[in-house]
């Protein structure tokens, strides 16, 4: 149960995939899962919930919902608060974990890391119908996140409306070039001590105190993201740049764009245009310039017909860290457009 006092509950679950079982890295099959329930859940057991699902940013665990820093809640409690303020109508919330041994899936299946996105669409979703009074359908059933869960829940979204009728997008990857340009250039010259090599230096990661090189935070995204898009014949991770000069390499760069939202909305404008709601924030010091995705990707929403009313869009003054505050306003927005409609 929850730490948190709280007017709903938390409540802990753990899940056995069938579809991460022997994933490339051997992680655990056997995942946490967190379901929220609203003030008022046991009290009226024929009434149905919306749900949103939470994905984390990279290298997110899920305990890291739990972190209370001086003077700010966690977003579970402040998502509470809203709920028991009655300020929005109930809305279950689910929690997921899809952790890797890089630090995160990006919530794709790729041969690098494993089946993320089928583990969240086919396991944990009905998952949560079965134990849960939900409203199963998709125009009940919103998905959220910062970074790149932002990112996980703009393609999830676009490969499964059947599933997702909203989403919102905190920070969320999104126009590549922008987002990673800057930091391929900065990893060559970071990567200089280990002979040009990323696995030397993820050897030198794991034999010490993580985060504790500069270099640490940078390398490890793109190591994990490559694992993740531009995975070699075998699975391994394989990088989208020269790590000598910062070039990029084209073949393996392409494989990276094609999971850039911007890029997607072209061929997945049908399942866009149906959504009931989506939210779109970034801070506009963001420190992977994701401001600037976020401007991108609402200009290619309006370009493939997205009517206004359905897009909630800000740039908020900040950058890409601490803005967990961001997150509760969007889930009260969210649980306004998927609330049951007469």
């Amino acid at each position: 149960m929850s730490t948190f006092t709280l007017a709903g509950r938390i409540d802990e679950h753990v899940i056995d995939s069938a579809l991460l079982r022997g994933n490339p890295l051997n992680d655990p099959a056997r995942r946490p899962l967190w379901v929220y329930t609203p003030p008022g859940y046991d009290d009226a057991p024929e009434r149905r919930y919306p749900v949103t699902y939470l994905l984390l940013g990279y290298a997110g665990t899920l305990p890291v919902w739990r972190n209370r820093t001086a003077f700010r809640k966690p977003v579970p409690e402040l998502a509470d608060e809203i709920f028991a303020r009655g300020e929005a109508p109930g809305m279950l919330l689910v929690f997921v974990d899809a952790w890797t041994t890089y630090g995160g899936s990006q919530f794709i299946d790729s041969p690098g890391t494993g089946c993320y996105h089928s583990y969240l669409c086919e396991e944990i979703v009905p998952y949560v119908d079965a134990r849960y009074r939900t409203l199963p359908s998709r125009d009940h059933r919103a998905i959220a996140g910062k970074s790149s869960g932002g990112l996980g829940a703009a393609i999830t979204s676009m490969l499964r409306p059947d599933l997702f009728g909203a989403f919102a997008t905190h920070s969320g990857d999104s126009l590549s070039e922008a987002q990673y340009h800057p930091h391929f250039l900065t990893a060559a010259r970071q990567l200089r001590p280990y002979g040009g090599d990323i696995f030397r230096w993820w050897e030198d990661f794991r034999s010490r105190a993580a985060f504790t090189k500069e270099e640490d935070l940078n390398l490890l995204e793109i190591l994990g993201v490559s694992a993740c898009f531009s995975p070699g014949p075998d699975g391994s991770p394989t990088l989208p740049f020269d790590p000598r000069t910062g070039a990029l390499r084209e073949n393996e760069w392409q494989r990276w764009l094609a999971w850039d939202p911007v890029r997607m909305t072209t061929a997945h404008a049908e399942a866009l245009r149906t959504q009931r709601g989506i939210w779109i924030d970034a801070g506009t010091r963001d420190e992977w310039f994701l401001d600037l995705g976020a401007l991108a990707f609402r200009d290619a929403l309006t370009e493939v017909g997205v009517a206004d009313d359905i897009v909630h869009f800000e740039l908020f003054e900040g950058g890409h860290h601490a803005v967990e505050y961001r997150m509760p306003p969007a889930l009260a927005w969210l649980a306004h457009r998927i609330a049951d409609r007469p």
